[in-house]
């Protein structure tokens, strides 16, 4: 039976959580199917803090692996993003950025390690301003998703979505393993060999399904293709020039929207530790099962 008593308001409300930050989406949205993002007329995405939950979340090896550990971090994080496996791989960087911003601080502390003269390494630590990287992200990457074939043929594709990048992240996982396996010499030749063919035929597959995985529409003399299926079966049975055209403007748009490393001045200190040029390069890796450590 329901009651009729009215709904009481939790006087806690107010003390709860709040948006720390506002972040735009590099894609600017384009790529999301739209039961995955309700965006803001402004563009600009509510980030709140982490939760005690979603910090505990992402020390499940598990759940980091498989994804879902993110996934719920980006959702109770940034409740405008309904699905977050439909992520652009594009946006995903940013995300992250703004949800560790809005937990920790602007501030984060990355080691770094270098060879100095005499080949002597050092290490340090260095502390990385995260707005001035998240507004390079967002002000700058682009997606350009045209590859013409020939006369005749233009391929679209666009940046593949977090399920899939996970997806795929796992096959990658599995055949660095075989790869052990083939390098072990504690094990049998047949054994190698095996392990060998088998990492060699999943890292062919990985590399195909990226391809497919991105390619959205194909347009010929003859009309649109925008089906999968159809889509799959051409890529599958392409000629070699046509999957390279498609998967080196894959990899040339994969370099344009990685973070580069930071270039900083080689302050007094580090000159102290050997170092003896004038600026340094920094590299920046954002992976979820360190990045919020």
């Amino acid at each position: 039976m329901e009651s009729n008593l009215p709904q009481q308001t939790n006087p806690l409300t107010k003390f709860m959580r709040q948006p720390k930050i506002y972040v735009k989406l590099p894609s600017q949205g384009e790529f999301w199917p739209a039961e995955s993002l309700v965006m803001p007329e402004t563009g600009d995405l509510a980030v709140y803090s982490m939760t005690a939950r979603d910090e505990l979340m992402l020390k499940v090896p598990d759940a980091l692996l498989n994804g879902q550990a993110v996934v719920e971090v980006i959702q109770n994080c940034i409740p405008a993003i309904k699905n977050a496996w439909d992520v652009p791989t594009v946006d995903m960087d940013a995300l992250l950025i703004a949800i560790r911003i809005a937990t920790y601080g602007e501030k984060m502390s990355t080691p770094v390690a270098l060879t100095v003269k005499d080949n002597d390494d050092i290490e340090f630590d260095y502390q990385v301003d995260l707005r001035a990287v998240l507004d390079t992200l967002t002000s700058q990457i682009g997606w350009d998703p045209i590859v013409p074939i020939n006369d005749t043929m233009t391929v679209y594709v666009r940046p593949i979505a977090y399920k899939q990048q996970t997806k795929l992240g796992i096959q990658t996982f599995e055949t660095q393993k075989l790869i052990q396996i083939a390098n072990d010499e504690n094990i049998p030749e047949n054994d190698k060999l095996k392990a060998f063919t088998e990492s060699f035929n999943k890292l062919t597959a990985v590399t195909i399904d990226i391809v497919i995985n991105s390619v959205y529409r194909i347009d010929t003399p003859d009309g649109s293709v925008e089906n999968i299926n159809f889509i799959k079966e051409f890529i599958q049975n392409s000629d070699k020039d046509v999957f390279n055209k498609i998967q080196n403007h894959l990899e040339k748009l994969r370099d344009q929207n990685t973070i580069k490393p930071l270039t900083v001045t080689v302050t007094d200190e580090m000159k102290s530790k050997g170092i003896v040029e004038d600026t340094i390069e920094i590299p920046l890796t954002f992976d979820a099962s360190t990045f919020f450590v």
